[in-house]
C-alpha cells in the first residue's frame, strides 16, 4: 500500500517539472513498456518535455510489441539529460535494472520509483511501491488520475498492454477486483482488446514455433521442477531474436507433473537469464533472490554464470527448504544438454 504523502509528492514533484525522463528496466515486458508509453504519453500531453527510454544502447524492441503507439518517442540512453530535472523508473525492482541509465537517475534533482515487485529496493527519492498491484501499469493509471488526468487512446492501449502480460490475461492469483476495474476503465477509454490480445498473444514467427519444439523436447521434471534451456546458437540457427522468446517460459510452466518452471536462456555476452514461475506452492522470488535476482512469489528471475544443469541443481537445491521436491518423485533421467533421442537438433527452416 502506498500512502498518501508519497502519492501527493510525487504529484506535486510532476506537477510542478518542465522535463521528465521516464524509463523502464532493461529488457522491457509488457508491463515495462506499457507502464513507460502510458506515463509518458500523459506527461507529454501535460506540456513537459519528455525522454522515453531504458538502459540499453540502441533500445528496441519485441515483435510482439512493436503495435504499441508511441514507440517512435523512444529515445537512446545516451540521448538522455546527464542531470535530468525529474527521473522516474517505472517497473524496476533495482536501480542496477536501469542499466547504463543508473548515472543520470543518481544525478536527477528528484527521482521517483513507481514499481509493483515485492523486492522493490525503495531506491528513489519517492517511492510509490505496491507489491499488492498486479501491474505497474495499474498505478500508472492511479497517479495519472490523482493528477487529474484520463488517458487518451494511445495511453490507455499501453495501460491496458502493461495489465493483460502480467497478470497472464487476468488469469493470475495477483488479478484483483481492483485490476480488473481498471482494465473495464481502459476498455472504456476505446481499448480494442482484441487486437492487442491477438498482437501479444496469438501472433509468431516460424523461427518462434521451430526454437518452442527445441525447448519442449529438451524440457525435464525433476522433483517438482519443470525446465528448459535455450543456447545462443539455437538462436541463430531458427532465425529467432532474444526478445522473441519472453513467452517460452508460459508454455513449459503448463506441465501438470511440476509445481514450478525454469526456463533458461544464454545471453549474448556469456552467462545464462533464469526465468521461474511458480503454481504457488514454490515462492520463486525467494529463490531468485538467493541467486541474486528478484520478482513476485510466482515469477521471478535471476542471472547464472554457471551450466544450466548447475543452475537447476541451485534452483533445486532452493526450493527443497520449501517443500516442493519432497512431493514429487525425481526424474528417472537426469537433465542433459544434449537432445533427446530421435530428436533432431535446432536447423535453420529450409
Amino acid at each position: 500500500m502506498i500512502g498518501k504523502d508519497a502519492w501527493d509528492r510525487a504529484v506535486e514533484v510532476l506537477a510542478g517539472a518542465s522535463e521528465v525522463v521516464v524509463a523502464c528496466h532493461v529488457d522491457p515486458d509488457g508491463d515495462a513498456l506499457g507502464s513507460l508509453l502510458g506515463l509518458g504519453g500523459f506527461l507529454r500531453r501535460s506540456g513537459k518535455r519528455v525522454f522515453l527510454t531504458w538502459g540499453t544502447p540502441g533500445p528496441s524492441v519485441p515483435p510482439r510489441y512493436a503495435f504499441l503507439p508511441g514507440l517512435d518517442a523512444v529515445v537512446d540512453p545516451e540521448d538522455v539529460p546527464e542531470a535530468p530535472e525529474v527521473f522516474v523508473a517505472v517497473d524496476c525492482a533495482s536501480a542496477d535494472r536501469l542499466g547504463v541509465l543508473l548515472g543520470r537517475f543518481g544525478g536527477a534533482a528528484a527521482t521517483l520509483n513507481l514499481d509493483h515487485h515485492v523486492s522493490n529496493e525503495d531506491f528513489a527519492e519517492i517511492n510509490l511501491v505496491d507489491p499488492g498491484a498486479a501491474s505497474s501499469a495499474e498505478l500508472v493509471f492511479d497517479l495519472v488520475a490523482r493528477m487529474g488526468g484520463v488517458p487518451d487512446l494511445a495511453e490507455a492501449t499501453a495501460l491496458y498492454t502493461g495489465i493483460v502480460t502480467d497478470t497472464g490475461r487476468f488469469q493470475y492469483a495477483s488479478t484483483s477486483p481492483a485490476t480488473l476495474r481498471t482494465a473495464a476503465a481502459l476498455r472504456e477509454a476505446g481499448v480494442d482488446h482484441e487486437s492487442v490480445a491477438t498482437a501479444i498473444f496469438e501472433s509468431s514467427s516460424l523461427g518462434f514455433l521451430h526454437v518452442l519444439g527445441v525447448v519442449l523436447a529438451r524440457a525435464r521434471v525433476d522433483q517438482g521442477l519443470v525446465w528448459s534451456w535455450l543456447s545462443t546458437a539455437d538462436l541463430a540457427a531458427c532465425g529467432l531474436a532474444l526478445d522473441e522468446t519472453e513467452s517460452l517460459i508460459d508454455v513449459i510452466r503448463t506441465v501438470r507433473e511440476s509445481c514450478f518452471a525454469l526456463m533458461l536462456k544464454e545471453m549474448p555476452d556469456g552467462g545464462w537469464k533464469g526465468s521461474l514461475r511458480s503454481r504457488g506452492e514454490v515462492d520463486v522470488a525467494a529463490i531468485a533472490r538467493s541467486l541474486g535476482g528478484g520478482g513476485h512469489r510466482r515469477a521471478a528471475g535471476f542471472a547464472f554464470a554457471g551450466t544450466p544443469e548447475e543452475a537447476a541443481g541451485a534452483v533445486l537445491g532452493l526450493a527443497t527448504s520449501q517443500g516442493c521436491g519432497e512431493a514429487y518423485p525425481a526424474d528417472a533421467t537426469p537433465p542433459s544438454l544434449e537432445a533427446p533421442s530421435g530428436v533432431p537438433e535446432a536447423t535453420a527452416a529450409p
